[in-house]
C-alpha cells in the first residue's frame, strides 16, 4: 500500500495542488513533500527516488487549541538556499561550512490561530520546527504565551525497516531511583515492534535501516533525534511503534524526576519548538559525519574565559569510593603528572571524606604539580535517593554560586554533575542553568546520568561532555557488560556519539578491572582495541580508566600482561600519552553496527585511523584511505594475533585506495598514525 501511494506520489509530482509543498536539497538527491490530508499537515522524505520515511503526521496540540487537524495552508514560501561557516572546537570538526535550503509553509488551525512549519534540507540531513506567532485569544485579545499539550509529529518507515534502538526506561528506578538515565541496551537489526522493553517507547538517538528486512531492495539509513532543546522546552523522545511503522514525538512521563514538573512544556510568543533531525544516506557515511546537532543553532552566552580541553585520571572508575582520599587521589595527581594529563577528576563522597578545608589544600599542592582539578556534585537529590556528597548545591541557585564560587577561588577547573533522571522542561532549564552560573566563574561542565546534548557543543561554550549512555562503569560492575565492551564500541560512533559528545570515561589498561589488576571482572579487549576508543569515541575531555598499577614497564622486561598485578605495556601507556582528545575533521571509512568500526579523525595534520572488531572471528580488510598518499611512513598499532599483546611498526603506504589492516577476533583492533 505504502509503494502504491509513493508510486501516486511520482504521478502527481508534475502538477502540485495549492496543498502541497516540496523542498529538496542543494544536491536534489534529498526531497521533502508536504502535504495536507483530510487536512491534517504530513510530510514524506525520499532520498535518490527512494523512501525514506511514508507521510508523516506534524502539528501539535496546545491550551488554545489543535493544531494538527482541519489545518489550512495560508501561505508557502519560496525555498531558499541558505549558507553558514561556524567554528566549533570539541566535536567533529573544528571548521564546519553547511548549506540548505529552507522552506517556511504558513498554515492556520479551524480557530484561525497561525503556526508554520520550516524545513531545513541539507544534502543528507533534514531539520524542521514549529513557529508560533502571537495568538489571538477571545479572554483579553492576545495571547503571548503557549503551553504545547502534545506532539503529533512522526517518522513514518517503510514496512521491511529495521532498528537499532535503545528502550525509555521506567522513571524511578535504577541506582537510588535516578533514572531514566539514556543507559539501557541497544537492539541490533530488530524488526519495527509494537512494544518497546519498557512500554515506554526508545531515547533519542535512533537509527534505522530502510528495507533492511528486503533483501532485494535495501533503501538506506536514517538517524533520528532533535537539537536546539534549551531552558524553552523539554526533552523528548520517541514513543513505541503505531501501526504499520509511525513512531511520533512524546514528551516525558508524568513520574519522571520524582513527579516534579510538568511534562508539557510551555514557551513565549513568538516563540519556536526544538527541532527534530532526520539525518539519510545509502551509506552510514553521513550519519556518522552528520553536522546536523549545530548547524541551526546558536550560542547562547559567551565563554568567559579560554577554556581548555584535553586528558585527564580518574581514580573511582576503577578504585571506587574507597580512593576518595588525599592518599589515594595522590596517586592519582602523580599519574596525571607522569602522563602528561592536564587534570584530574575527584568523584564522589569528597566532601564527607576530605572535607572542604582539606580539598583547598589538596587541589593546591597537584596545582603544584602541573595537574588541575574537576569536582563532582550531585545534581539534587530531592527527586531520588542519592545520599552520596555533595547534595543538595547544583539545584539551588543560591547555594550554587556559593560553591561556584568557593571553586573559581580555588582555581578548579570544571565540575562532573550526576543524577539527573529526567527530561521535563524544568529539569533541562536546570541543566543550562548549571552551565551558565558555571560559565560566570570559568567553570567546565561534564553531565552524567543524564541526559543527551542536544546541540549543547555550540549553544554553551563551557560545555564539555555527557554520559548518557551505557558507559564504562559497566565494565567495572558486570562482567555481562566486559563481555559485550567490543559490541558497544562498533555502536555508539554510529548513534550515540554521532550526535553530540559522549563522556564515555573508558580506555582500561587494567586487564582485571579492580584496584591493583587483581580479581573483578576480566576485560575481554586488546589493549589496542582500548587505544582505539580515544579515537573512536569523541569527547573534549577524556578521563581515561588507566590506573597508577598501569606504570612501571620500561620496555626492557618480559612481562606476562595478563597476569593479576601487571603493569600495562609500554607501547599502549606511551600512546595514551600523545593521543590527543579534539578534532579538526571525522571521516568514515567502513562499519556495521554492533559488528565493527573504522573512523579516520584528523588533529592539526596528523591523521588518527581506528577499528575494532567485535565480529567474533579475526577479521582482514582492505580499506580505501583517502586522507593517506603513496609512499607516506605511517605508525600501526595493531593486535599480534597469536598473543592478542600490543605492537607497534612503522608502515610504508603503497596504495592508500587498498590498505590491508588485520584486527583480533573477541575485541581487537588497530590505529594508523600519520
Amino acid at each position: 500500500m505504502k509503494k502504491l501511494l509513493f508510486i501516486g506520489m511520482l504521478l502527481a509530482s508534475a502538477g502540485m495542488s495549492a496543498q502541497q509543498a516540496t523542498v529538496s536539497s542543494p544536491d536534489g538527491k534529498l526531497k521533502v513533500n508536504f502535504d495536507l490530508k483530510n487536512t491534517k499537515p504530513m510530510y514524506e522524505v525520499l532520498y535518490d527516488g527512494k523512501q525514506m520515511l511514508d507521510y508523516s503526521p506534524l502539528g501539535f496540540v496546545a491550551d488554545n487549541g489543535d493544531y494538527t487537524q482541519n489545518i489550512a495552508i495560508d501561505k508557502v514560501g519560496t525555498p531558499a538556499l541558505k549558507k553558514t561557516s561556524y567554528t566549533l572546537n570539541r566535536s567533529k570538526y573544528s571548521k564546519i561550512d553547511a548549506e540548505w535550503n529552507e522552506l517556511t509553509i504558513n498554515l492556520k488551525n479551524k480557530d484561525g490561530h497561525k503556526f508554520a512549519v520550516q524545513f531545513f534540507v541539507k544534502n543528507n540531513d533534514i531539520a524542521f520546527r514549529y513557529t508560533i506567532p502571537n495568538q489571538e485569544s477571545r479572554q483579553n485579545g492576545k495571547k503571548f504565551s503557549i503551553r504545547i499539550m502534545k506532539e503529533a509529529t512522526g517518522f513514518d518507515f517503510p514496512s521491511q525497516t529495521t532498528t537499532f534502538l535503545t528502550p525509555q526506561s521506567h522513571a524511578m528506578i535504577g541506582w537510588k531511583g535516578t533514572k531514566p538515565s539514556y543507559e539501557e541496551e541497544y537492539k541490533y537489526d530488530e524488526p519495527m515492534s509494537t512494544k518497546s522493553q519498557y512500554g515506554h517507547g526508545y531515547t533519542f538517538p535512533g537509527l534505522f535501516h530502510v528495507n533492511a528486512a528486503d533483501k532485494n531492495d535495501k533503501d538506506g539509513w536514517v538517524l533520528i533525534s532533535e537539537t536546539d532543546v534549551d531552558s524553552r522546552y523539554c526533552g523528548s523522545r520517541l514513543s513505541d511503534m503505531k501501526g504499520d511503522g509511525l513512531y511520533t514525538l512524546e514528551f516525558p512521563m508524568p513520574e519522571e524526576n520524582g513527579g516534579n514538573g510538568t511534562i508539557e512544556p510551555a514557551m513565549k510568543l513568538p516563540g519556536a519548538t526544538p527541532f527534530r533531525t532526520i539525518t539519510v544516506g545509502t551509506s552510514l557515511k553521513p550519519i556518522v559525519e552528520t553536522t546536523v546537532p549545530w548547524d541551526f543553532v546558536e550560542q547562547k552566552f559567551d565563554a568567559s574565559t579560554n577554556y581548555k580541553f584535553g586528558k585527564g585520571s580518574w581514580s573511582w572508575i576503577v578504585w571506587q569510593d574507597n580512593s576518595i582520599n588525599t592518599k589515594d587521589l595522590m596517586e592519582y595527581a602523580k599519574l596525571s603528572k607522569s602522563m602528561g594529563y592536564e587534570y584530574m577528576l575527584i568523584d564522589n563522597w569528597w566532601d564527607n571524606n576530605i572535607g572542604y578545608d582539606n580539598m583547598e589544600k589538596f587541589v593546591k599542592t597537584v596545582q603544584g604539580m602541573g595537574v588541575d582539578v574537576f569536582l563532582w556534585w550531585s545534581s539534587s537529590g530531592y527527586w531520588n535517593d542519592i545520599e552520596q556528597g555533595p547534595i543538595n548545591k547544583m539545584d539551588n541557585p543560591i547555594e550554587r554560586k556559593k560553591v561556584m564560587k568557593w571553586m573559581q577561588k580555588l582555581g578548579v577547573k570544571g565540575i562532573k554533575v550526576d543524577f539527573f533522571g529526567g527530561d521535563k522542561q524544568e529539569t533541562i532549564r536546570l541543566y543550562e542553568s548549571i552551565l551558565s552560573d558555571a560559565n560566570e566563574y570559568g567553570l567546565m561542565v561534564i553531565f552524567h546520568g543524564c541526559t543527551i546534548p542536544r546541540g549543547w557543543e555550540r549553544m554553551y561554550p563551557n560545555y564539555v561532555g555527557s554520559e548518557a549512555v551505557l558507559a564504562s562503569e559497566n565494565i567495572y560492575f558486570s562482567q555481562g557488560a566486559a563481555d559485550k565492551e567490543a559490541k558497544d564500541t562498533a555502536t555508539h560512533p554510529f548513534i550515540r556519539n554521532a550526535i553530540g559528545c559522549m563522556e564515555f570515561g573508558g580506555c582500561f589498561m587494567n586487564r582485571h578491572i579492580n584496584r591493583g589488576n587483581k580479581g573483578g571482572n576480566t576485560r575481554r579487549t586488546t589493549d589496542v582495541h582500548e587505544l582505539a576508543t580515544c579515537v573512536l569515541f569523541q569527547n573534549p575531555i577524556q578521563n581515561f580508566a588507566i590506573t597508577p598499577e598501569n606504570l612501571g614497564d620500561d620496555g626492557t622486561q618480559k612481562i606476562d600482561y595478563n597476569a593479576e598485578g601487571a603493569p600495562a605495556p609500554k607501547v599502549s601507556m606511551d600512546f595514551l600519552k600523545e593521543v590527543p582528545t579534539t578534532w579538526d575533521e571525522t571521516v568514515f571509512i567502513d562499519g556495521y553496527p554492533g559488528k565493527y568500526v573504522i573512523v579516520a579523525r584528523r588533529h592539526g595534520d596528523k591523521w588518527y585511523i581506528a577499528g575494532n572488531n567485535a565480529t567474533g572471528a579475526d577479521l582482514k580488510l582492505k580499506l580505501s584511505l583517502p586522507m593517506l598518499s603513496k609512499g607516506d611512513a605511517a605508525t600501526l598499532y595493531s593486535d599480534n594475533l597469536k598473543d592478542r599483546e600490543p605492537q607497534k611498526s612503522n608502515v610504508k603506504i603503497s596504495n592508500p585506495a587498498a590498505v590491508t589492516v588485520t584486527m583480533a577476533k573477541s575485541g581487537g583492533g588497530f590505529v594508523i598514525v600519520k
